[in-house]
């Protein structure tokens, strides 16, 4: 079995592992999230933006950080690349994989982000993300600029893989982690 074919197997199985993850499990993760942030405020830092994704089915909904803190949500582009854009009023539209997120005249740079928050499938104990498989969280921290940037995976703990994940070449380790039961970061 090639990488392809054991990242896509991990893939359905950790898929369905976060389908059976619970809704309050969900919640609990949320919660760690900000207080996460929380403590990351309470430390004197300055939160410029806080980059977050738009929940797909049984993701963690963290968009309640909107209350508090500046959002950017992702946008995909036909071109593979991830643009950050800032999360205002105004309408969202759907991106190139059909997930919604602000046009993209609102682009953020890298010096206007402050974390990244991603969603994960699963993750290892050496910070190994596994996602959908499109690549675009790890072609835009291939960028040294935005390879700095704190980028953590929030995920249920059901999730977390005991062993190691099929790594390719490409995936960079996540900065660390959150579930309802730890924030490892």
């Amino acid at each position: 079995m090639n990488i392809s074919e054991k990242k896509n197997y991990e893939r359905l199985y950790f898929r369905k592992l976060m389908d059976k993850s619970s809704s309050n499990d969900r919640r609990n993760v949320e919660i760690n999230v900000q207080l996460y942030v929380e403590s990351f405020v309470s430390k004197g830092m300055k939160i410029k933006h806080i980059g977050i994704y738009w929940p797909l089915k049984n993701e963690v909904d963290i968009r309640s950080l909107n209350d508090k803190y500046p959002l950017a949500l992702p946008r995909c582009e036909r071109n593979k690349e991830l643009l950050f854009c800032r999360w205002d009023e105004k309408q969202l539209s759907k991106d190139a994989e059909g997930i919604l997120s602000p046009d993209s005249t609102s682009k953020l740079s890298s010096k206007q982000i402050s974390m990244i928050f991603i969603p994960c499938l699963s993750v290892d104990k050496n910070l190994t993300r596994l996602g959908y498989g499109g690549g675009y969280f790890d072609r835009l921290r291939s960028n040294k600029n935005w390879k700095s940037i704190p980028c953590i995976g929030v995920l249920t703990s059901n999730c977390v893989c005991n062993n190691l994940l099929t790594k390719a070449d490409w995936d960079i380790p996540l900065s660390g982690f959150i579930t309802e039961k730890e924030i490892l970061v």
